[in-house]
């Protein structure tokens, strides 16, 4: 009879849990406020479900519950109005887990300086949350990592308690997929990819993400759902080495590169256009190839595609500095005393995100080389270079004027270009930013 009920009693469990998901009675927690953490919670609140943030920074902790926005695309009056209508508060207290029914887990993931990846953030929440375990608990990792990490690392964790998965507690991983800035693809009309450790796991994954998400896709497994994620942002990783490259090679034969690409984005079929740029940054693209590399290495196998694109986009910054010696040295001028605006610190244009950023490794790299070295960013207002801080400068004509060479290497909408264009001695074009401008082209340089 024990036998029979046993089963009969996860059923249940499972079918209560998906009744009050539907009905949006379950209570959410979201680890992590970063840029997955907050637009996430704030999606998951406009659907309908009482949401709380959980941060150990009392900063963002302050922010949130004031109406706050620290990212620069999500609207102040968008989390006011679900602060205020009590749908969504903030805590930097991990002791109140087992408050809530669904934990998502949306911590960094970053690598260690031998390139290794660093689960420590994971593991620190997985082991608070089996301190705070109880019965009919969804958790779900959103942060990206190797496959194995669910069923090899966090399982066997939570196993630690004296409830079962599948029949207590339901587990599994949904890689997030935010594309910071990106107005057109959000979270609620970004496909969303779902698994869990059992079937009921997977099954109440599904229904939660279903309830403010367009389209969800059950994977057969967690492995499947991890190793999916990486093959995301390896193919970009890939494919920008590829044209990186290649502008390399157009710029030996004199042939824009920029034109060839818009040439071949004709295509209707077949091809998907990519951009060569100062170099790769943001959490995604740069890390997410070196877990997989490092999880190759575990059964022997060489990724050297992954490894060849890895070196040519790590490199980038490093041809952005020996293009700018050329051009320096054809007005007579040596990178060492040279004056040098650089453009653009963020990643990528329009955030604030200098995650990796290729432009914190130019600057440093020319200040080694002897430049002095200024930049302007309207996102980002200051900048740490080997423990100095650096501010953004104001843009005008005298500053312009004074440099030898303004390089742009995020191509912010808000720059005018013409007008940086008539007031620079130079300009080193790293994003083909000034593309559509017929004047000054003389004083343009495009990687």
């Amino acid at each position: 009879m024990i036998i029979t009920i046993i089963p009969m009693l996860g059923e249940m469990c499972a079918m209560k849990l998906i009744e009050r998901i539907k009905n949006k009675e379950v209570s959410v927690a979201v680890i992590g406020m970063g840029y997955v953490g907050l637009p996430l919670m704030l999606r998951i609140a406009e659907s309908g479900f009482k949401v709380t943030g959980i941060d150990l920074d009392i900063n963002k902790v302050n922010m949130i519950n004031q109406g706050n926005s620290y990212i620069e695309y999500i609207n102040d009056e968008d989390i006011k109005s679900l602060v205020t209508n009590n749908r969504l508060d903030v805590k930097n207290n991990y002791n109140i887990l087992e408050e809530y029914d669904v934990i998502i887990i949306c911590v960094p993931t970053p690598i260690t300086i031998n390139n290794k990846p660093d689960l420590s953030y994971v593991k620190q929440a997985i082991e608070t949350i089996t301190n705070h375990l109880r019965s009919n608990h969804l958790i779900v990792l959103e942060s990206t990592t190797f496959p194995g990490t669910t069923d090899e690392i966090i399982l066997p964790i939570l196993s630690q308690t004296e409830f079962k998965v599948g029949k207590d507690f339901f587990l599994g991983f949904s890689p997030e997929r935010v594309d910071p800035g990106n107005i057109k693809y959000e979270i609620k009309n970004t496909s969303k990819l779902v698994s869990g450790i059992t079937e009921k796991c997977t099954n109440l994954i599904y229904t939660f993400y279903s309830q403010f998400i367009d389209d969800v896709y059950k994977t057969s497994n967690t492995k499947i759902a991890e190793m999916s994620k990486l093959l995301e942002n390896t193919f970009r990783n890939v494919n920008i080495a590829l044209v990186n490259q290649l502008s390399l090679f157009c710029n030996v034969v004199g042939i824009d590169v920029w034109e060839v690409i818009e040439a071949a984005s004709t295509k209707s079929f077949g091809y998907m256009p990519f951009y060569p740029g100062p170099g790769i940054g943001g959490h995604c693209i740069p890390i997410d190839p070196l877990y997989l590399t490092w999880k190759a290495n575990e059964y022997d196998f060489l990724f050297s595609l992954v490894e060849i694109s890895n070196y040519i986009n790590n490199n980038m910054p490093n041809i952005v500095i020996n293009r700018l010696k050329d051009i320096l040295n054809n007005f007579g001028k040596a990178l060492s005393g040279a004056k040098i605006m650089l453009l653009g610190m963020s990643y990528k244009k329009n955030i604030s995100d200098i995650r990796e950023s290729p432009g914190l490794k130019i600057f440093k790299q020319l200040q080694k080389n002897g430049a002095s070295v200024m930049y302007n960013d309207p996102f980002v207002d200051e900048i740490d270079i080997d423990n100095k801080k650096h501010i953004s400068q104001n843009l005008n004509e005298n500053i312009l004027n004074d440099c030898d060479c303004t390089v742009i290497l995020t191509s912010h909408s808000s720059y005018d270009y013409k007008w940086i264009l008539k007031n620079s001695t130079a300009v080193f074009d790293t994003r083909n930013a000034t593309k559509d401008i017929k004047q000054y082209r003389e004083k343009i340089v495009k990687l």
